[in-house]
């Protein structure tokens, strides 16, 4: 009896519609749904026809190390699949440690651009060199999703755009930027975009009227921001600007203020966060005290690494403070710079700021690495005495012992609620 239980569930399963049953074995890791194939003969090929195939690093036992072994194990799957998979395939994710051959990888993407893909994912594998993108590639018009790692591309002349691509995310990418500026305007519909250690980036330019999350962590020469109405988080962290790569730019554009001509056109944003290399770049000319635009919408600024040794940084972050009228979040991270002193005149610029109207809104300050240097306490002291609607102030202090209460009882608040968190790392 309970042997005919069983069997009655494992044909309730068995013949359910194929598409419920994708659904449900699109959700174990591929290992697993490749054990269903001894239930029965009629299980053999059900996960060979799947609608998603991701290869992570699950798909292996723990002790096949090889990144080349490893690349074998994933092709002898994907020659089962391409002789007997008969339906569309909508998703393929790579993100296994391994070694791709890129002529295998080339076939496998051709067999995909057939299969009507929608996302294509290749994430973080071993390679010596980048490898060639196919074109076929290019032909997928159902795309919604892609992530590039590791490979160079140019556009092909035959190319009529991604109409379907919600987001794209190129990662430790090869690709010039004349046709990174074609790729992003041919996707009317782009709402992500992730640019991550690119490499040929001379001139940066985004332009796309969809575009609403932006994340830049690549060195460029210089940036372009307009015609992006809907843009409303940005994340800009360079590790570095080159600015030797500006060679290019006419005479006006080096007299241009970086910060007026490239955030003067985000006054929509609504979540900001930049490096400091970024301030550094933004203040490389005169910075005005505040943007002719105000960034009315922005509610969370967050600031990464800044380094109080440099003017032009500090001048560029209070200009944008005193920029966003409804800032309700702020964060800083401190970036120390070898050598140099914290000079006076930044100490006096502190000083001679006046926020008072500017930060009605701010409810929370979270302050990391903070050394104590005579800079950090001046804005420290302005954004207590600016911040009549603040709740918190929370300081991590780099080192040391935290700042004593004491301290902080001596400096004017126009907040008579706010409390502050003192910290050391």
């Amino acid at each position: 009896m309970v042997m005919m239980e069983k069997q009655t569930r494992m044909d309730r399963i068995s013949n359910l519609p194929w598409d419920v049953l994708d659904t449900i074995l699109v959700h174990l890791p591929l290992k697993d749904a490749a054990r269903t194939s001894i239930l029965s003969s009629n299980w053999r090929y059900k996960w060979i026809s799947l609608s998603q195939f991701v290869f992570d690093d699950k798909c292996f036992s723990n002790t096949l190390l090889n990144k080349v072994d490893r690349w074998g194990e994933i092709m002898k799957i994907i020659h089962r699949i391409q002789e007997n998979h008969s339906g569309p395939i909508d998703k393929f994710e790579l993100a296994a440690y391994c070694c791709p051959n890129h002529l295998d990888l080339d076939q496998w993407m051709h067999f995909l651009a057939e299969k009507g893909i929608k996302e294509f994912v290749l994430k973080e594998f071993y390679f010596i060199r980048r490898f060639k993108l196919p074109c076929c590639l290019f032909s997928c018009q159902q795309l919604r999703h892609l992530e590039l790692y590791g490979c160079r591309f140019k556009l092909p002349p035959e190319f009529k755009g991604f109409k379907c691509l919600a987001s794209l995310q190129l990662r430790q990418v090869c690709v010039d930027s004349d046709t990174l500026e074609s790729l992003i305007l041919q996707c009317p519909v782009l709402e992500r975009l992730i640019l991550l250690k690119i490499d040929g980036l001379t001139c940066l330019k985004i332009h796309n009227p969809n575009l609403k999350y932006l994340k830049i962590d690549t060195e460029f020469g210089n940036i372009y921001l307009e015609n992006n109405p809907l843009l409303s988080s940005i994340d800009i962290h360079p590790t570095s600007v080159n600015l030797e790569m500006n060679m290019f730019c006419s005479l006006e554009e080096w007299k241009a203020c970086n910060l007026f001509r490239v955030l003067g056109c985000l006054s929509g944003v609504k979540r900001l966060s930049l490096s400091g290399h970024f301030l550094e770049f933004l203040g490389a000319s005169n910075v005005p005290e505040r943007l002719p635009e105000r960034f009315n919408r922005l509610m969370a600024l967050e600031l990464r690494e800044v380094s109080f040794k440099s003017l032009n940084e500090v001048m560029v972050f209070l200009a944008i403070l005193q920029s966003s009228p409804n800032l309700e979040e702020l964060s800083i991270s401190h970036r120390d710079l070898e050598g140099g002193s914290y000079d006076i005149p930044i100490v006096e610029f502190l000083k001679s700021r006046y926020l008072l109207g500017s930060l009605n809104h701010l409810q929370v300050v979270r302050m990391r690495g903070i050394m104590v240097s005579r800079p950090e306490w001046e804005l420290i002291k302005l954004i207590l005495a600016s911040s009549p609607a603040l709740k918190t102030m929370t300081i991590v202090k780099y080192r040391g012992s935290r700042i004593p209460e004491s301290v902080f009882l001596q400096v004017e608040r126009a907040s008579e609620n706010v409390k502050i968190i003192s910290l050391t790392l």
